[in-house]
């Protein structure tokens, strides 16, 4: 069996990946600092600098990612003077500028979310997931994030009525309509563009840890055992954990010292663990031969 390669390596992703050929990676996904925050981490960028600071990183992501790859960024506008600011509206205009199309938008509930309120506004329990291409064809494995059908089905689809073996429009006048018997015998069903993931608590040591469930969610919807996934704002590593457990290659990239060590901490511990099995085959089949 191959051993997959992770790669963390310490600096500015911009500079970093001027070492990598064209059209190298199959899927890059990332949650980079959002505009000021993590200030006490990164030093934060202010809103209003926030898109001329990413594109030219993202220059780099669409020189190196391949036409049939997937760029996903996880990112959240944040508050300012009491209303939403715009720079997240405002990256997305300025990518679709520098070239990248803007194919769908994921939306990542956190379903533990605790509550919370501000005089004009509740507690967020959502950020974005914006999917971007180079292409309109590239590469997606929808079978593998399909979901079970659940419990309503056996009761709901047991006896259908004349209405569920015709496509029947909703009477709400949305303009919809669905044919209840194609789910009929159906064990899986795809998911929506809603991801429900909780946050996760034992991310230690950085500020801003997303949930394993998060990148290994696009991870198998667009890249294949073998392929290349890059985040080039790894943080703790989670992406680079993730991928190397599904048998992806990863490179992830951070700009401190302390959670590139963070990273490959968590990836070290794997490799070691498939060479000492390999160590071992090896050593059943000397036995075996003798």
């Amino acid at each position: 069996m191959k051993t997959v390669e992770s790669i963390i390596k310490e600096g500015d992703c911009a500079q970093v990946l001027r070492d990598y050929p064209d059209n190298f990676f199959d899927l890059i996904v990332t949650s980079p600092p959002y505009a000021d925050q993590r200030k006490n981490t990164y030093g934060g960028i202010p809103p209003a600098k926030y898109v001329d600071w990413f594109v030219q990183r993202s220059a780099e992501f669409l020189r190196v990612l391949k036409p049939t790859g997937s760029f996903v960024l996880n990112i959240k506008e944040k508050v300012i003077a009491g209303e939403r600011h715009t720079y997240v509206l405002e990256l997305i205009l300025a990518l679709r500028e520098q070239g990248w199309k803007w194919t769908e938008e994921y939306i990542w509930h956190k379903r533990n979310c605790h509550p919370g309120k501000w005089p004009n506004r509740f507690r967020d329990a959502w950020e974005r997931c914006l999917h971007f291409t180079k292409t309109s064809k590239f590469n997606m494995y929808q079978d593998a994030v399909m979901v079970p059908m659940g419990d309503w089905a056996k009761t709901r689809l047991k006896k259908l009525g004349k209405n569920d073996v015709i496509r029947f429009n909703s009477q709400v006048g949305s303009g919809f309509g669905k044919n209840i018997q194609n789910w009929v015998g159906r064990d899986m069903a795809y998911p929506s563009n809603v991801l429900h993931f909780a946050t996760e608590t034992g991310n230690k040591n950085h500020s801003a840890a997303f949930p394993r469930a998060l990148p290994e969610w696009f991870i198998k919807l667009f890249t294949k055992e073998g392929d290349w996934v890059l985040d080039p704002f790894v943080g703790s590593g989670t992406t680079c954990e993730v991928a190397q457990k599904l048998r992806r290659n990863s490179v992830g990239i951070d700009i401190l010292p302390e959670y590139v060590q963070l990273s490959t901490e968590k990836i070290n511990p794997v490799e070691i663990m498939l060479f000492e099995k390999r160590a071992e085959y090896g050593k059943s089949d000397k036995k075996r031969n003798n």
